[in-house]
């Protein structure tokens, strides 16, 4: 018995530190535990709520916070070590402490802006609001890159560098990395440009007529924008290229036009004027046509083989297959016109002349 007092007691003088490293380390395992269950227990009460910044919080915080527990504890466990056995190496256990904390604080922020951008665009489909994403997206962007600069400045600063050093470096070397890398500096700025002038945002259908470019935009990065082709290839153009060419966005347009010529034959010239005013009040009367727009419908061109009039209005909807159902149902109304007046949709045709009689060549019978 004496025997084992001695052993305990020679094992907690002399390798006590093993039982705090060892103390420190459960309780850290401990602790995360208990805030694992909170969180889970709060997220249930939050998920109650309407509010949806805190759910962003609350998953954003969940697992930067377990490192930043390990961090704390593993580092302390680390300094009872160094204390008690002299060691060198764990003498880095303090500023990878800082490195840690700074870094788990930057991961939450990152974390939290990113989830605070998806609920928010949620947010604003729920209650049946529009939203601009290509604006939504760069300030998310533009707050994650900041939180990350700061991140590295910070860290920087705590492992002994000098921050002013670095920026004065920064901005020397900023001008050979500018000579460097104009291409790449163009398209980061050509970006910027997209998001502040937005001239087409996620979604919009566009077309240059400089460049061989059209699609719908799916997205927009800091070097590159993607547009998805009509046959469904994807088609990746760098941003600076929108900076010298011009960019169509038939996304934005207020109507469609619908702007077609029609003929009808010389024979039945006489119907032409009841015909042109019958189409003018069937699309007054047309609930698809925009009345307030530009309307014509006249007779203008004496062709090789029809008398032509032209149709020129505005369709209500931008939808590119609904316009072309309604533009089809006025095609179709206009040839019933046409036909409810006896006339015909004038096709080529040549008509041949012959004089009553003919003379013919000698030794053949004459026409009569």
């Amino acid at each position: 018995m004496d025997e084992m007092l001695n052993q305990v007691e020679h094992w907690t003088g002399q390798g006590g530190w093993i039982m705090q490293a060892f103390l420190v380390v459960f309780g850290a395992l401990m602790v995360d535990f208990v805030q694992r269950r909170l969180l889970n227990r709060l997220e249930k009460t939050l998920s109650r709520t309407r509010n949806p910044w805190d759910d962003a919080l609350l998953h954003a915080l969940r697992k930067p916070l377990s490192l930043l527990i390990w961090i704390i504890g593993i580092t302390f466990a680390a300094h009872i070590i160094r204390v008690e056995t002299g060691t060198t190496l764990f003498d880095l256990a303090e500023p990878l402490q800082s490195v840690g904390v700074v870094g788990c604080l930057a991961w939450f922020l990152v974390g939290f802006i990113k989830n605070a951008e998806a609920r928010y665009v949620e947010h604003r489909r729920s209650i049946g609001k529009d939203v601009d994403h290509t604006v939504v997206e760069a300030v998310a962007r533009l707050l994650r890159l900041s939180v990350w600069i700061t991140a590295v400045l910070v860290v920087l600063q705590t492992l002994g560098f000098s921050v002013s050093g670095v920026l004065a470096f920064g901005g020397i070397g900023g001008i050979a990395i500018g000579f460097a890398a104009k291409d790449l500096l163009s398209n980061f700025f050509g970006g910027m440009m997209i998001y502040l002038d937005r001239p087409f945002t996620t979604g919009d259908w566009i077309r240059s007529p400089d460049r061989d470019i059209e699609g719908t935009v799916e997205h927009i990065g800091w070097r590159l924008t993607l547009i998805r082709t009509f046959d469904k290839r994807p088609l990746y153009v760098p941003n600076s290229v929108f900076a010298t060419i011009a960019v169509e966005n038939p996304s934005r347009m207020s109507h469609r036009r619908i702007y077609e010529t029609i003929g009808i034959r010389y024979a039945d010239a006489a119907s032409m004027g009841k015909i042109v005013e019958a189409v003018k009040v069937m699309l007054r009367a047309h609930p698809e046509i925009a009345t307030d727009q530009t309307m014509i419908v006249n007779f203008n061109k004496f062709a090789a083989s029809s008398l032509d009039f032209f149709v020129y209005t505005f369709t209500k909807t931008t939808n590119w297959v609904r316009y072309h159902e309604i533009k089809e149902d006025v095609l179709l109304k206009v040839l019933e016109i046409i036909e409810s007046h006896g006339a015909e949709v004038a096709f080529p045709t040549s008509t041949v002349h012959l004089p009553d009689k003919v003379i013919m060549e000698p030794g053949l019978p004459s026409v009569q």
